[in-house]
């Protein structure tokens, strides 16, 4: 495991810091955007933020909350346009084919983790229909064990009511976002690919079902409070 005892916080380069600000003062603006658990990323050192996904300010959201940077997986279609392609690659957004094996993602991914970096997935996959947290596809787990580094899940909750997929842009609204507890390599060592990605969706889940427990006006039509209709385990 890399050791970062000596590790000092990379520093956040002017543009990257330019971006971030703009837009975090336009998600709290906007959006009413709240951020939980920040003190869960660590601040230094590689490790994988594992997000679900709402809506196309899922990046965006999840990053303005923290002191860092971070680095993306973008899906390759996104790099077509050159003029938008030299945008999200100077804001350390890299190319992955989606529905295959991309051997090159992959390769980038570790070579920047073992650089200390942090580096966002959403490994559902593709955004979500109806609000709710899909299955959580394999493939990051490879990319933990092979660079040592925790697994922070995170939580984005609110986008998929004020930017649906069925809408052109976005409106106001309240989104928080929360970063759960990471999992450290300690705890997933023991676990094959299977009860790793279970286990993140759990924690994923439990957040959800907590916050619309708590705000009833969110509450989609498949919600559950008693968590009888899906299997989390919110006890960590």
């Amino acid at each position: 495991m890399p050791d970062v005892t000596h590790q000092k916080p990379a520093p956040v380069l002017p543009f990257f810091r330019f971006c971030r600000f703009f837009c975090r003062w336009a998600s709290v603006l906007y959006f009413r955007l709240r951020a939980f658990g920040t003190h869960n990323v660590p601040e230094c050192g590689g490790g994988i933020l594992v997000a679900n996904h709402q809506s196309y300010m899922d990046p965006v959201i999840v990053t303005v909350p923290l002191a860092r940077e971070c680095d993306f997986m973008a899906r390759d279609t996104l790099f077509r346009n050159k003029a938008f392609a030299k945008l999200i690659t100077s804001l350390n957004a890299f190319p992955v084919r989606r529905g295959e094996a991309d051997i090159g993602a992959i390769k980038e991914s570790l070579r920047r983790l073992k650089r200390g970096r942090l580096i966002v997935m959403f490994p559902e996959g593709t955004r979500t229909e109806d609000g709710r947290i899909g299955t959580i596809l394999p493939g990051l787990d490879a990319l933990a064990r092979k660079t040592n580094v925790p697994i922070i899940p995170v939580l984005i909750d609110g986008l998929f009511q004020v930017w649906p997929r069925t809408n052109p842009l976005p409106r106001p609204g309240n989104v928080i976002i929360e970063y759960d507890k990471s999992i450290t390599p300690a705890e997933y060592a023991h676990m094959d690919a299977q009860e790793l990605t279970a286990l993140i969706g759990r924690r994923l889940q439990a957040m959800q079902r907590r916050w619309h427990s708590r705000m009833p006006e969110r509450r989609l039509e498949w919600f559950d409070p008693s968590g009888q209709t899906a299997d989390i385990d919110d006890t960590h």
